[in-house]
């Protein structure tokens, strides 16, 4: 069964994701750990959890889901996963600090690069990876039917969407994605956000405006 622990982290406020079950294998989701205490929140969970650590996967390039990247791959030893299409913007991250007052190292590129359709597996859990770009040429989301839930970094949110004013965003295509693939998906899936609260699809059918 899949367990879920929720951080929220960094000047953006974004939600950073540890997945895992009875294995106690991991996967780290948006590593947006920046400051010290917040790497030592997220490795104290891991270590008082007996936690091993598979993989980092970012649902998108965007800086404020990439932070803690190079922290956890020299502390774990462990490979970052994303999709193709945003690596330009993940190459552009220390640049992009620097105009929003941050300081921050660049990431080296990811080890794997995943696609639609494509299935990621740590221990007992698998998800279906979703190519949901609109907010940004990359952006991704992992699906696992069985147990009812999908991560989906900035596209959707609680009574909100992903903003596509950035660089490779194009605001119909994020409606089609979320009209296409997300709302499309069983009404009662929990839809986890890179950033707030979480929600369900049906909720979203419903009393999210801006889908209409």
């Amino acid at each position: 069964m899949i367990q879920i622990k929720t951080f929220i982290f960094n000047p953006f406020q974004e939600n950073t994701y540890v997945i895992y079950d009875e294995t106690k294998r991991c996967v780290i989701l948006d590593p947006g750990c920046y400051f010290p205490e917040e790497q030592n929140e997220l490795t104290g969970f891991i270590s008082n959890n007996s936690l091993q650590p598979e993989y980092i996967i970012h649902s998108h390039g965007h800086i404020d889901h990439i932070l803690g990247t190079n922290f956890l791959r020299d502390r774990y030893n462990i490979q970052a996963i994303m999709h193709k299409d945003d690596l330009n913007i993940l190459r552009r991250s220390k640049g992009f600090g620097e105009m929003v007052g941050i300081e921050t190292e660049q990431p080296g590129d990811p080890e794997k690069f995943i696609e639609e359709g494509e299935k990621i597996t740590c221990g007992n859990t698998a998800f279906e990876v979703l190519h949901l770009p609109g907010h940004s040429p990359g952006s991704i989301g992992l699906y696992n039917k069985k147990e009812h839930v999908i991560f989906v970094g900035d596209v959707l949110f609680r009574r909100g969407i992903g903003r596509t004013d950035l660089m490779g965003g194009d605001h119909m295509t994020l409606i089609s994605n979320i009209k296409n693939k997300l709302l499309s998906l069983n009404d009662d899936t929990i839809v986890y956000p890179g950033h707030g609260e979480t929600t369900t699809i049906k909720e979203e059918k419903a009393e999210n405006t801006l889908l209409v």
